[in-house]
């Protein structure tokens, strides 16, 4: 297993090692020894599966009372992942990384809590598996509006299909203090 840092501290791309052969390959998404080892040393608490179709984009969510580690693999298809560091006082507060993820060149991306994640459907389906830090609450979820200027992600696609709701979101510079992740004093 490789884990490739980029400029947002917290934001890793995995290449996990993968065995292929004539009938397939066979790699494990998960071994939280292994991940230990690497650096990622957080409790999972929750598994989540999503399926979409070309061209939708989700996001860019995150949670606001209790920030959640993500670990991200795409099990069918491509898409564009995105990552925005939205923690106070980071030096790359709202700087975004992206990394295409696809079921062929398997990579996995590893986002802290913090982060906004969002992404765009490169192929016709793509189902999306993420593991998760805190357990899934509708009350603590958060957003920022996909096309934010001062963000300014390059989509690589030039007509997305976005929800209401994330069509909804504001701007990260609207978003207050409270709307933010929260992160406790440690104790």
């Amino acid at each position: 297993m490789e884990i490739i840092k980029t400029p947002l501290e917290g934001f890793l791309i995995i290449n996990p090692s993968v065995y292929e052969d004539e009938r397939g390959f066979f790699l494990e998404t998960y071994q939280e020894n292994r991940y230990c080892e690497a650096g990622i040393t957080d409790h999972f608490v929750q598994d989540n599966q999503s399926r979409s179709k070309y061209g939708v984009v989700r996001g860019l969510h995150f949670t606001v009372k209790r920030p959640q580690a993500q670990l991200i693999t795409v099990l069918r298809g491509r898409i564009f992942d995105v990552g925005v560091d939205i923690r106070p006082g980071s030096p790359t507060f709202g700087k975004w990384h992206g990394v295409e993820l696809s079921d062929t060149d398997v990579r996995q991306v590893y986002q802290a809590p913090g982060f906004a994640h969002g992404y765009c459907v490169l192929s016709e389906v793509v189902d999306l598996h993420y593991k998760v830090t805190q357990y899934y609450d509708h009350e603590d979820e958060g957003g920022v509006i996909w096309n934010d200027p001062d963000i300014n992600i390059v989509w690589p696609i030039t007509d997305p299909k976005i929800a209401i709701r994330d069509a909804s979101f504001s701007k990260l510079k609207e978003l207050t203090k409270d709307n933010l992740p929260h992160f406790p004093a440690k104790e």
